[in-house]
């Protein structure tokens, strides 16, 4: 099994999913991390600036863990077979261990806003 954190800077979990580029990718074998790498996708592969209709760079993930994402990346992401996990713990290797435990703290997803901060707002 593998899962995804959204991490843009590398410490924290990320809130604006559609915009982060940075994502740890966990290696879970019988039930416990084997493994951790980071992804780092170039611009024009962020959510945000690809199609709902293109593949994920992401391979076999099962579940991409976020500090916030909209309904729209929700279903995108349930479409493609990846479970959407949003949550307001913001150490990644904290949350995967919750998530492997049983017990992620996890909220719902935010309505789509058309009202996205510039690309300048976050940090590379």
């Amino acid at each position: 099994m593998k899962i995804a954190v959204a991490s843009q800077n590398r410490r924290e979990i990320t809130g604006h999913t559609g915009r982060c580029r940075k994502f740890w990718i966990y290696e879970v074998v019988d039930g416990a991390v084997s493994g951790k790498e980071l992804l780092e996708l170039p611009k024009e592969q962020s959510f945000h600036d690809t199609s709902p209709h293109e593949p994920l760079p992401f391979g076999d993930v099962q579940v991409l863990i976020a500090g916030g994402m909209g309904t729209g990346l929700v279903r995108r992401l349930e479409t493609m077979g990846i479970e959407p996990l949003i949550t307001t713990e913001t150490d990644p290797d904290k949350a995967v261990a919750d998530y492997l435990a049983g017990s992620l703290i996890t909220r719902s997803a935010e309505p789509h806003e058309h009202g996205h901060k510039h690309a300048k707002d976050f940090p590379r």
